[in-house]
C-alpha cells in the first residue's frame, strides 16, 4: 500500500473548501510571557512597538484596509481605539504601513 494512501486527508481551509468555512471568532489572545531579562531598554521599546504595529496591521487588514496608502495616521489611531490599544505614535504608524507594504 502506498504511503500516500495512509496519510489522513487534511481538513479543508477557507481557500480549498467548497463552501465558506465559518471562523470561530473571537479568538482569545495568546498568554503573555515575560520578556527575556538583561537586554538594553531600547530593545524592549522596539520589540513592543513591533508587536503593536503587527496587531494594528492585522486589524486594518481584517477591516478591509489593504493598501498602505489607505492607512493614514487617523485611520490607524481609530483602529487602535477600536481594538483597545493605546494610540500609536507617528513612528508606529509608519511601521504599520511598512508591514502592510512588505506583506504583499
Amino acid at each position: 500500500m502506498p504511503a500516500a494512501a495512509l496519510k489522513p486527508k487534511p481538513l479543508p481551509t477557507q481557500s480549498t473548501a467548497k463552501r465558506p468555512v465559518l471562523l470561530d471568532l473571537p479568538y482569545a489572545p495568546v498568554a503573555k510571557r515575560p520578556l527575556p531579562p538583561g537586554r538594553p531598554r531600547e530593545w524592549y521599546v522596539t520589540h513592543n512597538r513591533r508587536l503593536k504595529a503587527m496587531r494594528l496591521a492585522i486589524a486594518l487588514l481584517d477591516s478591509g484596509v489593504h493598501m498602505p496608502n489607505q492607512a493614514r495616521n487617523e485611520t490607524i489611531r481609530d483602529t487602535a481605539e477600536l481594538i483597545g490599544v493605546h494610540p500609536p505614535s507617528d513612528t508606529t504608524c509608519h511601521m504599520v504601513r511598512a508591514l502592510m507594504r512588505y506583506a504583499r
